[in-house]
């Protein structure tokens, strides 16, 4: 068990993550949740990171993820630096952008979680892999290929404009602008906004902004 007071957090001022979407006190509540999670000892905060499994944890207990494959593809959107690990930093923004996202932010991190690497585009391959990951599954094998490649040939007739044969960010964008259900039209890879309130409720609302008046990290 972790022990997660005013000594562990010393270094990580939340005044450090300049955040208008959160508060000051809700990102000391994703810290303490951070190095709760990740079972931190005390004095030693610099290095505290999530691994995979860790990551993909709390998307599971905590925002009813149980895909695998997009849970994977989120946990390498966290890790902005590649380093297989989410860090605080990261942690922190990318929780930003599940609870209180604009709709341009979430739009960008879902069309990242699509493509995940490569050339920035959203392939026939990829959007096959992603759809293969979350339907069908209780069909037999030949039937799933032949109604996935459907659904593939479905989704860019309706998502890529320049009929270039695959989805870049402008056609993505502009085809959610227009019909805001295909933001996610390849798997759940945003939690809903009740399991945000749920989140929230837990997270923040269980630790009032007067618990920190007093926080060495606040001075």
């Amino acid at each position: 068990m972790s022990q997660h007071g005013p000594i562990c957090l010393r270094t990580q001022k939340p005044s450090a993550f300049k955040l208008p979407s959160v508060k000051k006190f809700e990102v000391e509540c994703l810290i303490r949740l951070f190095y709760s999670l990740a079972g931190c000892p005390i004095g030693k905060v610099d290095n505290t990171k999530l691994d995979c499994n860790a990551f993909r944890g709390v998307l599971q207990n905590f925002f009813g993820m149980t895909n695998d494959v997009l849970m994977n593809r989120v946990f390498f959107v966290f890790d902005k630096d590649g380093d297989s690990h989410v860090n605080l930093q990261e942690w922190i923004k990318g929780l930003a952008v599940f609870l209180r996202g604009t709709f341009e932010e979430k739009m960008r991190f879902c069309f990242e979680v699509y493509y995940l690497s490569g050339d920035a585009y959203i392939s026939r391959e990829k959007i096959f892999d992603m759809l293969k990951s979350s339907l069908f599954h209780n069909s037999p094998e030949e039937e799933n290929e032949e109604g996935i490649k459907d659904l593939v040939e479905i989704s860019l007739k309706k998502m890529d404009y320049d009929n270039d044969g695959k989805i870049s960010f402008e056609d993505f964008e502009q085809a959610v602008r227009k019909d805001g259900l295909l933001l996610e039209a390849f798997g759940p890879c945003l939690p809903d906004a009740k399991t945000c309130f749920h989140f929230e409720a837990l997270v923040f609302k269980n630790n009032s902004p007067a618990s920190f008046e007093h926080n060495p990290l606040n001075t």
